[in-house]
Order: C-alpha cells, then sequence, then structure tokens
C-alpha cells in the first residue's frame, strides 16, 4: 500500500545541509493503522509528508500501491493525491468559511456537482457526529468538533490513505479518546489505511497495529505494536514504552530487595491468555521456594492483554531453575537479571 525504499531527505538552506531522513524502509500493509512515533526533530512530520508528496525525496523512492511515485507525470500525480487525505494537527479549517464549505472544499475544487456535494458533505458530517454544525463556523466549535471538521474534509474525495499528522497532539485527553475511537471507525467501516504521526505512546497503544520509532532521521525500531511493547531494544524505544506501562520498581523496593541475600531476580511477561491464568499460584503450591512479588502491571495492547511482573525467589538453586522450568512450560516469558 505505502512503501519507502532507501529514502533520505536532506534541506540546504543558506548554505547548510540538514539531513532529516536517513536510508528510511518502511511498509504499510493495506488496512494498517500505522503508527510513526519519535521525539521532536526525529524527522516523523517529514516522513509523512513524502507520503503524499508535498516533499519529494532527495533520494530513494516511494511507493503508493506498487508504483513509485516519481514516475507519474504532474496530472497522473495530481490524481493520485487526491486518493490521500490529510489530518492536520492545527485542523487547518478556513475562519471564513461554514462547516458544510470547509467540507466540501476538496469537492468544489474537483469541481463535483452541487448535489453530489450537498449529499457527500451530508454522509460526512453525521459521519464525524457534526450533522447540527453544517451552518457554524470554525470559531464557534471546540477543538475536538474543529478536529472532526477536519477529518470529514479529509474523507470527502474518498481516500484510500488516511494521513494523520499530530492529529491530537493539541486535544485534552478525553477529545483525544473520541478522536481515536473515530479514526478506529473510519479504518474498519471505510477500509481506508491510516497513518498516524505521534509522539504519544499512548496513541500506539489505542488504536495502532503496527509501529515504527524513529530517532535523528532514522527508523531504530519497527514492527507489530504488540511485539514492540513487549520486547522494546532500543533505549528511546523502552522510554516510549515506559510512559504507558510501568516498568520501574520503586526506590524503596529496590532498598530492600538489596537487604535480602541467596536470591535470584526474574523479570516476567505473560501475554494473551497466560495473563489469566493462575500460573503464580500453581507454582506457589508446588515449590519449595520462597516468592516475593516485587512488582506487577497490565497493559491491553491490541486487544491482548500484556503483562509484566518482577519476582525475587529464595531457595536451592536447582529448586529455583525447576520453578524457571515451570514457568517457561506454561507460556511465561523469563529473563533473570542480575539488578534492577
Amino acid at each position: 500500500m505505502i512503501e519507502l525504499i532507501e529514502v533520505y531527505k536532506t534541506f540546504n538552506r543558506k548554505g547548510i545541509s540538514n539531513e532529516a531522513l536517513k536510508g528510511i524502509h518502511l511498509k504499510v500493509e493495506k488496512g494498517d493503522i500505522f503508527g510513526v512515533i519519535g521525539y521532536s526533530g526525529a524527522g516523523k512530520s517529514t516522513l509523512i509528508r513524502l507520503v503524499n508528496y508535498l516533499e519529494r525525496p532527495t533520494k530513494g523512492q516511494v511507493f503508493i500501491e506498487g508504483k513509485a511515485l516519481d514516475t507519474y507525470d504532474v496530472k497522473e500525480l495530481r490524481a493520485v493525491k487526491r486518493k490521500i487525505g490529510m489530518v492536520f494537527q492545527h485542523f487547518n479549517l478556513l475562519e471564513s468559511k461554514k462547516v458544510f464549505d470547509n467540507v466540501a472544499m476538496p469537492l468544489i475544487l474537483a469541481n463535483k456537482d452541487k448535489k453530489e456535494i450537498q449529499a457527500r458533505v451530508t454522509e460526512l458530517l453525521e459521519f464525524v457526529g457534526l450533522s447540527d454544525k453544517a451552518g457554524s463556523y470554525p470559531n464557534e466549535l471546540s477543538g475536538g468538533q474543529k478536529q472532526r471538521v477536519g477529518i470529514a474534509r479529509a474523507l470527502a474525495s474518498n481516500p484510500s490513505i488516511l494521513l494523520c499528522d499530530e492529529a491530537t497532539s493539541a486535544l485534552d485527553p478525553q477529545t483525544t479518546q473520541s478522536i481515536l475511537q473515530l479514526l478506529k471507525k473510519i479504518n474498519k467501516e471505510y477500509n481506508i489505511t491510516i497513518m498516524i504521526i505521534t509522539h504519544e505512546m499512548s496513541v500506539i497503544q489505542e488504536i495502532c497495529n503496527k509501529v515504527a520509532v524513529m530517532e535523528n532521521g532514522e527508523i531504530i525500531e519497527q514492527g507489530s505494536v504488540l511485539d514492540v511493547f513487549g520486547h522494546p531494544k532500543h533505549p528511546t524505544t523502552k522510554n516510549f514504552v515506559r510512559t504507558v506501562i510501568q516498568t520501574e520498581l520503586p526506590d524503596r523496593v529496590k532498598q530492600s530487595v538489596e537487604q535480602e541475600a541467596d536470591y535470584r531476580l526474574f523479570k516476567l511477561e505473560f501475554v494473551g491468555e497466560t495473563a489469566s491464568e493462575p500460573i503464580l499460584y500453581n507454582l506457589i503450591r508446588q515449590s519449595d521456594i520462597k516468592f516475593n512479588l516485587l512488582f506487577a502491571s497490565t497493559a491491553e495492547i491490541q486487544e491482548t492483554t500484556l503483562g509484566n511482573m518482577v519476582i525475587q525467589l529464595t531457595g536451592d538453586n536447582e529448586k529455583i531453575n525447576q520453578a524457571v522450568s515451570f514457568l517457561k512450560a506454561n507460556g511465561v516469558e523469563v529473563e533473570e537479571v542480575q539488578e534492577i
């Protein structure tokens, strides 16, 4: 659906070169809600602007539905770009135009007839829950309502791809949730592939099925959201994951652990059904070792429960090894750690 192959982007201003993207490889499948996350300056917004050719790569190619964008002539490229909707952080609405006219703008520019425009805009305003705001002006709307108008406008041309550039970062948490639910509805009911740029891991957790993590113009980690959340490898990814899944022990707990002797520490991960099974209860019943639960957290990722624990086992090494084998045999991922 969307593919970037060996993409570089360099900006030259006043004799100074800035390499914004470096060797990007990225593939978004049809039907994905694909998140791209990174801190400010990571290159996220530049990347998304390459997808609809608001920016062109310095090197490499961008493919939409299997064809490179640099192979189209001007007219063909314009037709392709009409199938790519864009939702902006600050809404980009025309303040002098009513809600109806803002949503209708892409259709007006495409010279659609009035009946088609009326029917399409009416349908979209109902879809985003703003039928009663058709005659209002943007300054009469809340932030969430403005973003719904922006989303309706992006959908006006029946796009197959929807790009969202920090679409929720200007909104409060409750409004953010409603907009994310709307995007999920768009993906499901209209079968539109969505690509979301964000710096909020909670957005990725809420609706994305795949994610790429960016830093300094490079993708440092990517994969399914469940894999990346469950097994973050890069320190930056780990920092993002910690914002939504607590993995650190309180200092007081750490100090109490250090005062014990002859113990071993383990990190446990429970995924899906293993998170609801009484595995630890069964382990405690049958094991002749001292068990101490130091930390536990759970999160819902892609409708799958992800549980994390840190446990302290004290006793005979052979019996501890048997306990670890029992956990692994029951689908628990176990990692022994020397310190926390």
